[in-house]
């Protein structure tokens, strides 16, 4: 069974990483960068200073706890417990993998830390908004996040999946303390619009279509 889910994993990482031109070596390259999240980020920050002060400030503080609870236990207990070669540093895989822009990330990859981060936020995000297009827009735009990395040849498809799964159970926990935090400080909960909604997810949709249009220029020029 372990070997069949190896294998099925393998396959479908050659698959994504295989079908490469330069159109997608651009436009991943840079959904997988640190900066790409920039505008939604700033978007976040402009709906929350339309809210209470001290619900913002608590809704800042748990999404960097969400980051650092959701890296820690991906990058610094599973990826040195587990020991999994990225396929970028597997010497039975390496020469098959197309690398973009000689980036071959660290030496393991199970599980992604890049996929931890991204739902953990989202999942933060979408309890807080509690708004189904926020919801909708956010992991969207963590499942590219996701689907980049596998591009880029530096996780399989199950580090991603093992990194979805410890970024929606760090979100899921930050946001109970969180909740836990309001009764105890007795700090009322936001009220999102329907104009915060559509804030947030046009967010993600100009990212999107920046990062689409600035990789088409960089392919055609």
């Amino acid at each position: 069974m372990l070997e069949y889910l190896t294998n099925f994993d393998t396959t479908a990482l050659l698959a994504v990483n295989g079908f490469h031109n330069l159109f997608q070596d651009a436009l991943w390259w840079m959904v997988s960068a640190k900066w790409s999240s920039l505008l939604i980020l700033l978007a976040l920050l402009w709906v929350l200073l339309h809210q209470n002060r001290r619900h913002a400030m608590l809704v800042v503080v748990m999404l960097a706890l969400a980051f650092v609870v959701a890296d820690q236990i991906s990058s610094g207990i599973i990826k040195d417990m587990v020991e999994r070669l990225r396929p970028t540093h597997d010497p039975s895989l390496e020469s098959s993998v197309h690398v973009v822009n000689g980036y071959r990330g660290g030496m393991y990859g199970f599980v992604s830390s890049h996929a931890a981060n991204a739902f953990a936020a989202s999942m933060l995000i979408s309890l807080v908004f509690r708004r189904r297009w926020v919801a909708i827009s956010i992991f969207t735009w963590a499942l590219l996040q996701c689907y980049s990395r596998v591009y880029l040849g530096v996780h399989y498809p199950g580090d991603i999946l093992g990194g979805i799964i410890v970024g929606l159970l760090s979100g899921w926990l930050v946001w109970l303390l969180m909740r836990w935090i309001e009764r105890r400080w007795r700090i009322s909960g936001g009220h999102y619009t329907r104009a915060d909604e559509i804030t947030m997810s046009t967010s993600v949709v100009v990212t999107i279509v920046a990062i689409v249009t600035a990789a088409l220029c960089q392919t055609l020029l």
